[in-house]
């Protein structure tokens, strides 16, 4: 087995200690369950002084995260990092490639993009990179989900799933769009020891014969799940009708009907990456 350099090693603590910093300075809690579904720590053979994981050929996965709100990919990011040192890579648009701050960040950390076309290019360079031990980072609702249940899901992180013969880590978070989400900036006051959960599914296995609408349907019902589950316990008891609550517990986001016709006014969602 060949054990690849991480690129961009140093950039990628650099945005990490960022991260872990602005949690500590807001005393944010973070509590996690299902870590014992998350890939074990690759050991490490080449170097003991190695900074971050180092990728293999066969050791890959892509890694399901919800979204709620602006900031959950950071959370399901950090965790990945404290439980294995794991440096994961987006699927980020062309826009934010193309932008004059976030650009160079982009890529700098190794990033795929996907272009303003089809996107088979990033479909492949996603495949390659997940073949090649790397952890792909996919934001299946392909949006932020305003009734705060997961909706609806692109076939990507399925697919490329299947193609690369890797599993899929399903992390539904909790409690991060409180502090920033649509039509809710940040607020200092909100971040201040506010609680955020994390459940990790069960590792999804999908075969090369599997529907994949099915099996993307049977996944978004995982990610709800842990939804659920991370709800159910949340310390954070809500006021009746409280904005970052679902409309079906007695809050007061919009109703899956609601969330629905609103996604509509707005147009088709981006297509994602496709197969040539």
């Amino acid at each position: 087995m060949t054990w690849q350099p991480r690129p961009s090693d140093r950039f990628y603590r650099v945005i990490v200690r960022t991260g872990l910093a602005l949690r500590g300075l807001f005393r944010i809690r973070v509590m996690v369950t299902g870590q014992e579904h998350l890939p074990a720590p690759e050991p490490r053979r080449d170097s003991p002084q190695r900074l971050s994981r180092g990728v293999a050929p066969g050791r890959g996965a892509v890694v399901a995260i919800t979204h709620f709100g602006y900031l959950d990919f950071a959370f399901a990011e950090l965790l990945l990092w404290r439980h294995s040192r794991a440096q994961m890579r987006f699927l980020v648009t062309q826009g934010a490639a193309d932008h004059w701050f976030a650009g160079p960040a982009v890529s700098a950390a190794g990033h795929v993009v996907v272009g303003y076309g089809a996107g088979s290019h990033a479909y492949d360079a996603a495949v390659q990179k997940l073949r090649e031990g790397e952890y792909i980072a996919i934001l299946p609702e392909a949006g932020v989900s305003r009734s705060f249940r997961v909706r609806e899901c692109k076939t990507g992180a399925v697919r490329m799933a299947a193609e690369a013969g890797v599993p899929i880590i399903p992390v539904s978070i909790w409690g991060s769009h409180r502090l920033m989400t649509r039509r809710h900036g940040f607020s200092p006051a909100r971040a201040w020891r506010a609680p955020v959960r994390i459940h990790v599914g069960e590792p999804v296995i999908v075969g090369p014969s599997q529907d994949v609408q099915r099996a993307t349907e049977a996944l978004r019902g995982t990610l709800q799940a842990g939804i659920d589950a991370c709800i159910a316990d949340f310390p954070l008891q809500p006021a009746p009708g409280a904005w970052w609550m679902p409309a079906d517990l007695g809050g007061g986001a919009p109703t899956e009907e609601e969330r629905q016709r609103l996604d509509a006014a707005e147009g088709p969602r981006r297509a994602g990456v496709r197969r040539r």
